[in-house]
């Protein structure tokens, strides 16, 4: 019997495919938004770091609260309905104060929604989490279609409507997330360690370094990267193209997960995954003028966010069970995304005038080796 027999499988992968639709509107036109805007590389570093701040903490507060009080998808409706309304204030004033203001409230209704959509999929999904990719990977079509419209559509007119399309992508998650209902009971075990035992486990401590250090080393391509092909001549449709590229692999890898976890494991598929992503940051930083060595550089996005992210999601799950899932997806969320993301973009900003981009992708491919390292040695 098909997974999907009893999951709401259109009405979960349209909610993935509405967010992740957003994120193909913010990711890689947000900085090149604010350099419109006249902000410097460190301003815009700033003002990144400040969207993902908020995830270091907002993701556990509501994480909380859903595993003590239940009922995620209310949380997910009101925390996507409130975030698209105050993000619509980012076209009254284009100041830094102001843009920091609106993306900092912004931000932390914006990070409630992921992570208790995350535990409620792998919820209606029960004992087949492994495939929880094929859901996912219509997250990836909508990015993918959003990215390649608007690179050749901000071809044509100005940046300027990049905020407008952001507000429609999302206004598509609120009204996408009426439709989900919440998971079933039954999926949701009542065997679980105390939240503070498995905290001091060392394996959980490796896994949580891991994501950190790996978030951390996507600073610079999801602040910088479409900034960087344009100063080396590239088109903003090709520049499109080239971010659909990076997650067209990565469904490609969504379609296998379920048959490869079950056959290597989660620590043989995550170490692939951090070898690759080293690759794949000298590649980008040390051959920006060959195409196809970029394009190979776009492929490998397959294992530096979409293999790990699997495995990611899969880990969290099989070790953070009954009250503790949502928090297990809330940490997942704050200590990667947030602090990994927010030390990421502040330090590729600070970093990419001197000792300039080549040098700050360097780094991020020494990030992703120590996390190997760390991996090879302590994760079971």
């Amino acid at each position: 019997m098909s997974p999907f027999t009893t999951t709401p499988y259109w009405r979960l992968s349209g909610f993935y495919f509405f967010y992740f639709a957003s994120l193909g509107v913010f990711v890689p036109y947000w900085g090149l938004y604010l350099q419109w805007q006249g902000f410097s590389a460190q301003e815009i570093g700033e003002l990144t770091a400040i969207f993902l701040g908020a995830r270091i903490v907002a993701p556990n507060i509501w994480g909380w609260i859903a595993d003590h009080h239940g009922q995620r998808m209310r949380i997910v409706r009101a925390a996507s309905f409130i975030g698209t309304l105050v993000f619509s204030a980012i076209l009254l004033n284009n100041s830094y104060l102001w843009i920091a203001i609106v993306m900092l409230i912004f931000s932390l209704f914006w990070n409630a929604t992921l992570p208790q959509f995350e535990a409620n999929t792998l919820q209606h999904l029960g004992n087949k989490s492994h495939h929880y990719s094929k859901i996912r990977l219509w997250g990836s079509i909508g990015f993918i279609l959003s990215v390649s419209v608007l690179g050749i559509l901000f071809e044509t007119i100005s940046i300027e409507a990049m905020p407008i399309a952001l507000i429609i992508t999302m206004t598509g998650i609120w009204l996408m997330s009426l439709t989900v209902p919440e998971s079933a009971a039954q999926h949701l075990k009542s065997d679980h360690q105390p939240l503070t035992h498995l905290l001091k486990q060392p394996s959980v401590l490796a896994f949580f370094a891991i994501c950190f250090l790996t978030l951390l080393s996507h600073g610079p391509y999801y602040t910088f990267y479409t900034i960087y092909l344009e100063q080396h001549g590239y088109g903003r449709t090709l520049i499109g193209q080239l971010w659909a590229l990076g997650v067209i692999a990565e469904i490609i890898v969504f379609l296998l997960m379920h048959r490869w976890l079950p056959r290597y494991g989660i620590r043989v598929v995550l170490i692939i995954s951090l070898i690759l992503s080293t690759l794949r940051w000298l590649l980008i930083g040390f051959f920006p003028d060959s195409l196809a060595l970029l394009l190979f550089a776009q492929i490998l996005h397959a294992a530096s966010f979409g293999s790990f992210h699997a495995v990611a999601i899969t880990w969290v799950h099989q070790h953070f069970t009954g009250k503790n899932q949502a928090r297990g997806q809330a940490l997942y969320s704050s200590i990667g995304f947030g602090a990994g993301g927010v030390l990421g973009s502040l330090l590729s900003g600070y970093f990419w005038v001197s000792p300039g981009p080549t040098m700050t992708f360097l780094m991020a491919a020494i990030t992703t080796f120590f996390a190997t390292l760390i991996a090879l040695r302590w994760l079971k």
